[in-house]
């Protein structure tokens, strides 16, 4: 397991347990009860089971064919997706005011704080910060600004489409240069440095299996609500 000050184990599964938190607030505020009892045990099991792979070793055996980790990576798109074209999505994406649809992905300001506090201590690879090639961090800054202007009913559609289309992009591009930085592929260099093996172990996992998942989750719920598919 890479290096890590305690700052960073702490921050990073305090973070995915808010934020996993805030999705099962807002399910059982618009949806119904029964439905936020089912997220709740749902996400109380994937979480487990996330960590229990990550503390045995098992994502981090890259060597496999194919590697453990990519096993993952299904289930941690697939489920926001699922969620979100749900009837529990549905109720989500027509009822949750846009303000709170935008500014949940606030999140992702500390999360790339710490994100960089990681490289700076030589846990993550450079290339996954804002320093790198990862400018996930103006989401985060943005979604406060326009969230609060959303909030006084004042943002314009084609405002909220352009950010959508902003974090949405932002979101795909640290997916790619995350993957690209994986020992199999390797894109950034050999040097372990600029391999990306730190979210294979626990509590590192819950960044792709808790935030990744729920800011893949808060887009597309915003997407539905501003194309009126819901």
């Amino acid at each position: 397991m890479p290096y890590s000050s305690l700052f960073v184990r702490l921050a990073i599964p305090t973070l995915a347990l808010v934020v996993v938190a805030l999705v099962g607030v807002a399910i059982a505020r618009f949806a119904d009860a029964r439905s936020a009892r089912r997220y709740a045990l749902l996400a109380t099991a994937w979480l487990a089971f996330t960590a229990a792979l990550g503390a045995s070793g098992f994502l981090s055996d890259f060597e496999a064919r194919p590697p453990h980790f990519l096993l993952l990576l299904l289930p941690t798109l697939a489920v926001p997706c699922l969620l979100a074209f749900s009837r529990t999505g549905t109720a989500l994406a027509s009822a949750v005011p846009v303000a709170l649809l935008v500014g949940f992905h606030s999140f992702r300001l500390p999360l790339e704080l710490v994100m960089h506090r990681a490289a700076v201590e030589g846990t993550m690879p450079p290339q996954m910060t804002y320093t790198g090639s990862n400018f996930d961090i103006v989401t985060g800054v943005s979604a406060l600004l326009v969230g609060a202007i959303a909030a006084t009913g004042r943002a314009p559609r084609w405002l909220l489409l352009a950010w959508n289309v902003l974090g949405s992009g932002l979101l795909v591009a640290i997916l790619v240069i995350a993957l690209a930085s994986l020992p199999m592929f390797r894109a950034f260099g050999s040097e372990p440095t600029y391999l990306n093996t730190w979210v294979a172990y626990f509590p590192f996992v819950w960044l792709p299996a808790g935030l990744v998942s729920a800011a893949l989750l808060g887009h597309l719920l915003l997407w539905r609500r501003l194309l009126r598919g819901v």
